[in-house]
């Protein structure tokens, strides 16, 4: 992709801190803000591949060895901004863990994990962000929910419940902080082709397995981090409490089979 000089200072002077950034998504995100002249803190707990990504990214990066479940891990994210860039103006809650399996398999506490970083991951980021986003005069918050949390998806109760939840607490949370100038929104992504995507068991390639799809594949980390950072920036001014899909179609519905011989309608053809 070709930069213009808009494109590399629309972010500067502005400071993200981007969730579960170390891959994926995530570092799709961090890379982006970076080429658009701003300053990110990646956190995650996968440290190694978090301060690869950071010395690929040089002085405008810190990593941040972060457990979204825990209040106090919040605290040292958020001061680590504070520390290194002075401000933060954005956020990104796109931490999440991906477990699929059968309701009656599913366990209590492995269903609580997935909760716990899925959602209340997302409420903790989204409360520690208020004061720091007021002092700075108001900031964005884009929160990563999902399309399986507009439709149920066998195998997928506690991922879906968990991306339902980050839907609602999007609508509320921008209610609330609408006053402060500060905007919140989410984006829905369908299968998006990170580590996260499972490996098919029979071999077969990812893409085929999407073939049903509108778009027929799955998506890439960094179109959807493209529909992240234009909800972050100064062009989204007048979007909060949305939700965006970028499914590749998916959630439209199935893509259709071959278009039938209709036949011609009476009176013959118009001219």
């Amino acid at each position: 992709m070709v930069l213009d000089a808009a494109m590399t200072t629309r972010f500067d002077g502005k400071v993200v801190l981007i969730t579960g950034a170390a891959r994926g998504q995530g570092a799709a995100e961090a890379r982006a803000w970076v080429a658009g002249g701003g300053s990110v803190v990646v956190t995650d707990l996968l440290a190694e591949e978090g301060r690869a990504l950071v010395e690929e990214l040089g002085d405008a990066a810190r990593f941040v060895d972060h457990d979204v479940r825990d209040a106090e891990s919040w605290d040292r994210a958020i001061a680590a901004a504070l520390d290194s860039f002075g401000q933060l103006n954005c956020l990104v809650n796109n931490a999440a863990i991906y477990r699929p399996r059968a309701i009656d398999d599913e366990t209590r506490d492995s269903y609580n994990d997935v909760i716990q970083v899925n959602l209340v991951g997302t409420f903790l980021g989204v409360r520690a962000a208020l004061e720091p986003m007021r002092a700075a005069g108001g900031g964005s918050i884009v929160n990563i929910a999902s399309i399986a949390g507009a439709q149920g998806y066998a195998w997928q109760a506690a991922y879906s419940s968990s991306k339902w939840g980050v839907r609602g607490l999007t609508r509320c949370a921008a209610l609330e902080y609408g006053p402060h100038n500060i905007r919140v929104n989410a984006v829905l992504p369908g299968p998006i082709d990170t580590p996260m995507l499972p490996v098919p068991r029979d071999g077969t390639p990812i893409d085929a397995r999407f073939a049903h799809m509108p778009v027929a594949r799955a998506g890439r980390p960094e179109e959807v981090a493209d529909l992240v950072l234009y909800l972050l920036s100064d062009t989204a001014a007048y979007i909060t409490g949305a939700e965006f899909v970028i499914d590749g179609g998916a959630f439209a519905g199935p893509r259709p089979a071959p278009r039938p011989p209709f036949p011609t309608p009476s009176g013959g053809a118009r001219g």
